[in-house]
């Protein structure tokens, strides 16, 4: 499946892929750690190879080389090289401890994806920004690593609310203000927090450029070259474009079929044209496609989902000041 979830929790709003355990406001961190599936460790042994065949073999190990593990299940996450530095699930949910108890954030998600090879949290911060027509946009924070070597400890603001592997990385992709530690280095929540104090900034940005977007109309044209670049070929005439029902799907969800594409925010803007995009990207392509039968490798759609949402922001922000 495109979401990868093998476990989460949530509160309030229930996730696209339907799955999860939803808790009430304001659980301890103790509650979170067991109902997102993130009560285990990851633990470390010695990569072993055998040469020699039938009764006649040798076992010899390889020191430059580790397995990770999961405590519960004993299933491998993946080899690493001695010095990799592992950041436990329970250190996800800890790093939230004082902005929960002090400062005013509440846990929104957290969950483990990919068998256990990535982890997440995402807290609300309590920042917001009112468009016109009251849409309301939130901020929060993300604290995500994994311990495959495919995503650094990554901390971030984001108005991205991450529920899945999808969404994780569309948050992480944007790097304004991320605060990214490899895993050669060990992983100190003290360091990050200090160096977030100034990322906050971020999402004052992002606020600036949302309001900007709810300001800009946007007339038929500019409707139909924008969704041809993010869906479509840019090189192909309108009338020969490959995609044609995915863009009269996005072009729908703009002109009214969309969530919130009737609010003063959107209608006719560029921030309800963005949005008709994500909806598109997000949920009805997803769904359609998990029609698919089971076995059917659908890597490149999750990467082609990625793609997207990059073009997305990147060609509606760059004009706006």
């Amino acid at each position: 499946m495109a979401h990868l979830v093998e476990s989460t929790a949530f509160v309030r709003e229930t996730p696209w892929h339907g799955l999860g355990n939803r808790l009430p406001d304001k659980q301890p961190l103790e509650v979170w750690l067991e109902a997102a599936g993130m009560d285990w460790e990851i633990k470390t042994t010695d990569v072993l190879f055998q040469i020699g065949t039938g009764n006649n073999f040798n076992v010899h190990s390889n020191p430059d080389a580790k397995v990770l593990y999961r405590s519960d299940t004993l299933a491998p996450l993946s080899v690493v090289s001695p010095r990799y530095k592992v950041v436990q699930p329970k250190e996800i949910l800890e790093f939230y401890r004082d902005l929960v108890s002090l400062g005013g954030f509440e846990l929104e998600t957290a969950g483990v994806l990919k068998e256990g090879k990535k982890l997440w949290a995402l807290a609300k911060t309590g920042e917001e920004t009112v468009l016109k027509g009251g849409d309301r946009v939130k901020g929060y924070l993300l604290l995500a690593t994994s311990c495959d070597g495919t995503l650094a400890t990554t901390a971030q603001f984001t108005s991205v609310r991450v529920v899945c592997n999808n969404t994780l990385q569309i948050a992480t992709n944007d790097r304004a203000g991320a605060i990214k530690v490899p895993h050669s280095t060990k992983f100190d929540p003290l360091v990050v927090k200090q160096a977030l104090g100034v990322g906050a900034s971020a999402w004052d940005a992002f606020a600036e450029k949302a309001q900007a977007l709810s300001g800009r109309k946007v007339n038929r044209m500019d409707v139909t070259k924008y969704i041809i670049d993010v869906l479509g070929d840019r090189n192909a005439p309108i009338a020969e474009q490959p995609n044609e029902k995915a863009l009269k799907s996005v072009i729908d969800l703009f002109a009214g079929q969309g969530k919130g594409s009737t609010l003063s925010s959107s209608e006719g803007t560029a921030w309800g044209l963005i949005n008709a995009a994500t909806e598109y990207v997000d949920h009805h392509r997803r769904a359609r496609s998990g029609h698919q039968g089971k076995g059917v490798d659908r890597g490149p759609e999750v990467g082609g989902l990625k793609h997207d949402k990059q073009r997305q922001y990147t060609m509606t922000f760059k004009d706006c000041p």
